[in-house]
């Protein structure tokens, strides 16, 4: 919202009833968010029905001694009944009663009495129509009467639901009531001055109705319809909302753009997009009787380096493309920068200051996305970034070459000659024709240095002594230098999966749905599938003592993780978790988070999934034998295409069997060059924890996970003595609020515009079905899970995981489940890998999954055809809620 006025002072907070005139954003915890925010609108120079504002301590008078005064009941209809029984103080009544007489609305004139909650109109969640609105009430006692019922209002039970869902303590919530002069209103409706669906800025949609307004909002009128081009007036649709025979319209096209400019001048008062109401009286004067943020649009991408607000760039989510749909912390960020550092300058362009990253680099939402702009514009980016996500999250390939016929990204002259130079740099630094000689000749030799690479990594301590602006230096000098060694990593698994692509051109028409899937399955030295093995190990070994089997039995996840934290835990479990942590406990899930704990600080996930094995049947197909079986299956489909190819030619079957043996036994190393950097992170993460733990010993941040929500220089300043606890804070309640953030777009366009919402690409369909990438052959159907966070879940052996999207952190659920959906991805992401390594059928990029399925629904997975068959809407359960 705007900042706070610079107004005179007004004590709210022992008022019970201030003028609307009065009030500001500074009075909020008074007067809730839409009094406030009517204020701001008057003191900004809007036009706003002349009214008063019943406070929250007239309620806190009406409610105490009441069960609902501490503001933590969750009985809503006992709540309810609770307010409602409540005398109406008579102190109340008589402040009322005088502010309503001053009205200019006549002796028995009338208002509109609307709930101005405290948690309302908030950046983070707008509370609209959680609370109840009374319109044309006339007379004082019916006054008190909808402001009674308005108090109560704050306990209803989609209120109760709400504030649940959005995380907000209801510990001394409370309702204050707004009491307007009512409008005579011609026509009214709601102006968003953004689309609140495609997500543009500066293009305002207006539904509008002849009438009062409130019927437009509750949806009882289907309302004309236009969008409006604030830059320009140009009204860009214009839709009736019934038969033009059949009632007049609502609004003229002079009307629509001014109230589309008014709209802009509201947006430009309260420094974000908002959601207005508005009422036009019979002289045909605009009022508005409400304004709030709009908070379902994703913000706009900010850039490292700034470019004109008028140049329209294309964003590109990184963080959900590597499986992270949660927010990263600050640290996590600045991190990522470093890294991105690294790389300019294996190509050359080393920035001045490394922490600084690439300037391409954009934040949103704490997430992490690419200015692509320069990708799309380049004729050699058109051709290679498309295919590289063709395999890797092929619905943002989909997506992307949807923009390629928009003039705005047409390609630039002399593209490829701004692209050879940097990629001969970096081909150079990495020896490229080396490793990949390397890699045809020997897939051993290439296994083997990329280990090396791995010891490497592991030795690159941080000094523990010194002083902490010098031990912060030497984490960004471990985290830039660790990026070089990735793409030294990654030209094996690039061949491997070149290799394949060329056996599947030399067997064009020879091959079916699946088969060159099957080659890859169980393909050896994956240290993401031998990590998840060997905790299945470690369960088979619990499993068979009876002490360790009866702990994750009837010990919880967390009461488990205490007890190996104090070595108590029965022996054989103690022991084969500390080896296991021995080996894999710098990883995590969102381990590409440096704020995020590892498993070896934290590992209640692992005991949950480990309780999850144990519930598997012992006489059931063990995940080892699921991988012993796949790579029977690649060996025995690889010969089965050498014979296919051997019928067109004894060279052409010579070729397949080379590209088909050298693609098992390369592109393993697919998952190692994120494995080395999240060693790296993992010895950069104790630095900081170290740090972090001095800074809250001396008082500069609470707690010493507090580090994570600064940046790097900014943990200098703690040092040098700056107290950043209240940074902490407030960055740590944007953390908390982007958790609950359902969808992330894959690309954006600077001017907000959500490419897929608009139809770019858009996913084929059809009826009862979702459509995505296939990427695990095989067809099952079971009940969903849908669980948008893999801590604490709880997968039952055989359900369907059902998940926005995984990283290595989340695969330990694929050895319970009996299929795999998942919203980003493609054949060649993560998760496809690791579902076609164990034999679950899998289908990616399958657009809002988690929206459309619902926990406990029967789905058939088709990880052939790409198809996720849905029950019928009658035969669909009523569902349990997401994980």
């Amino acid at each position: 919202m705007v900042a706070p006025s610079r107004a005179t002072s007004v004590d709210g907070d022992n008022a019970l009833v201030l003028d609307l005139a009065q009030l500001t954003a500074d009075h909020i915890g008074a007067v809730g968010g839409k009094a406030a925010n009517l204020g701001e609108l008057i003191r900004a120079g809007f036009d706003v029905p002349a009214g008063f504002c019943v406070t929250t301590e007239a309620y806190r008078r009406a409610v105490r001694g009441t069960t609902v005064e501490a503001g933590t009941s969750t009985d809503a209809p006992a709540a309810r009944a609770a307010v409602l029984g409540a005398r109406f103080p008579e102190s109340v009544a008589a402040a009322v009663r005088d502010a309503y007489a001053r009205l200019e609305t006549g002796a028995d004139g009338p208002v509109a009495v609307r709930s101005s909650a405290t948690a309302e109109d908030l950046p983070g969640a707008s509370f609209a129509g959680q609370q109840d609105t009374y319109l044309n009430v006339a007379g004082i006692d019916d006054v008190l009467d909808a402001v009674h019922r308005c108090w109560a209002s704050l306990w209803t039970d989609r209120a109760v639901a709400y504030r649940a869902a959005q995380g907000i303590d209801g510990s001394g919530l409370a309702l204050a009531v707004v009491v307007q002069r009512m409008v005579d209103a011609e026509s009214a409706g709601v102006l968003f001055t953004a689309d609140p669906v495609t997500g543009r800025r500066h293009q305002a949609v207006l539904d509008a109705a002849c009438g009062l307004g409130d019927a437009v909002v509750s949806g009882a009128v289907d309302p004309d319809h236009f969008v409006v081009d604030t830059g320009t007036g140009r009204i860009l649709d214009r839709r009736p909302g019934g038969p033009a025979d059949e009632r007049a319209a609502s609004l003229t096209d002079t009307q629509v753009r001014a109230l589309a400019s008014l709209g802009d001048r509201v947006e430009s008062a309260f420094g974000s997009p908002q959601d207005i109401e508005w009422a036009v009286d019979a002289d045909g004067h605009a009022w508005l009787t409400q304004s709030r943020p709009i908070t379902t649009l994703y913000p706009v991408p900010v850039r490292s380096a700034p470019l004109p607000a008028d140049d329209t760039r294309v964003y590109f989510c990184i963080s959900l493309a590597q499986g992270l749909h949660r927010p990263i912390t600050p640290m996590g960020i600045a991190a990522i920068r470093v890294i991105g550092s690294g790389f300019l300058d294996l190509i050359g362009r080393r920035p001045e200051r490394i922490i600084d990253g690439p300037g391409g680099f954009a934040v949103s939402g704490d997430r992490i996305f690419l200015d692509a702009t320069p990708i799309v514009r380049s004729s050699v980016g058109r051709e290679i970034f498309p295919r590289a996500l063709d395999v890797m999250e092929t619905r943002s390939a989909v997506v992307l070459r949807g923009l390629f016929a928009d003039r705005r990204f047409s390609v630039l002259p002399g593209s490829r000659r701004r692209f050879a130079g940097p990629a001969l740099r970096l081909a150079a630094r990495v020896r490229l024709p080396f490793l990949v000689g390397q890699a045809l000749v020997s897939p051993a030799a290439a296994q083997r240095r990329v280990r090396r690479l791995a010891d490497e990594v592991r030795a690159g301590d941080v000094p523990a002594g010194g002083d902490i602006p010098t031990r912060v230096d030497a984490v960004v000098d471990l985290l830039f230098r660790t990026m070089p060694l990735a793409p030294r990593s990654l030209p094996g698994a690039v061949v491997g999966f070149a290799m394949l692509g060329l056996a599947g051109r030399l067997l064009r028409g020879s091959t079916r749905s699946g088969d060159l899937q099957t080659v890859l399955r169980s393909a050896p030295d994956n240290v993401t599938t031998e990590m998840n093995l060997e905790l299945w190990r470690v369960a088979v070994r619990a499993r068979d003592d009876a002490d360790s089997a009866s702990a994750l039995g009837t010990q919880t996840a967390r009461d488990l993780a205490d007890g190996y934290r104090a070595g108590t835990l029965p022996a054989v479990l103690q022991l084969g978790m500390t080896e296991f942590l021995d080996r894999y406990g710098h990883r995590a899930v969102a381990e590409i988070d440096l704020g995020t704990p590892r498993w070896s600080e934290d590992p209640a996930h692992l005991f949950g999934v480990l309780s999850g094995y144990l519930r598997l049947d012992p006489h059931a197909e063990t995940p080892e034998r699921h991988f012993t079986d796949g790579a029977r299956d690649a060996t025995t489909m690889v010969r089965t295409l050498v014979r296919r190819a051997r019928r067109r030619g004894l060279l052409r079957a010579v070729a397949v069997r080379f590209c088909l043996r050298r693609a098992r036994a390369l592109v393993g190393m697919r998952e190692m060059p994120k494995f080395l950097i999240i060693t790296a992170m993992s010895r950069a993460r104790a630095a900081m924890l170290q740090i972090g733990g001095q800074l809250a010993d001396s008082g500069r941040i609470a707690e010493p996970e507090d580090v994570f929500f600064l940046d790097f220089d900014e943990t200098k300043r703690a040092a040098a003595g700056d107290d950043l606890r209240t940074t902490v804070s407030e960055r740590r309640d944007r953390y908390d609020a982007e958790l609950r953030r359902r969808h992330v777009p894959r690309l954006l366009l600077s001017d907000g515009t959500e490419l897929e919402a608009v139809g770019s690409g858009s996913a084929a369909t059809q009826e009862g079905a979702l459509r995505g990438t296939p990427a695990s052959a095989g067809t099952v159907t079971a009940p969903a899970r849908v669980v948008l966070d893999p801590v604490g879940a709880r997968l039952e052996p055989g359900e369907i995981l059902v998940a926005p999207s995984t990283d290595p952190g989340w695969t330990p659920l694929f050895l319970t489940a009996g299929g795999l959906v998942m919203e980003m991805g493609g054949a060649n992401s993560h998760g496809a890998v690791v579902a076609r390594e164990y034999g679950i059928p899998a289908v990616v990029g399958v657009p809002r999954a988690t929206e459309a399925i619902t926990t406990g629904a029967e789905v058939t997975v088709d990880g052939a055809s790409g198809v996720v068959t849905l029950p019928s809407r009658a035969a669909a359960p009523a569902g349990r809620p997401a994980q």
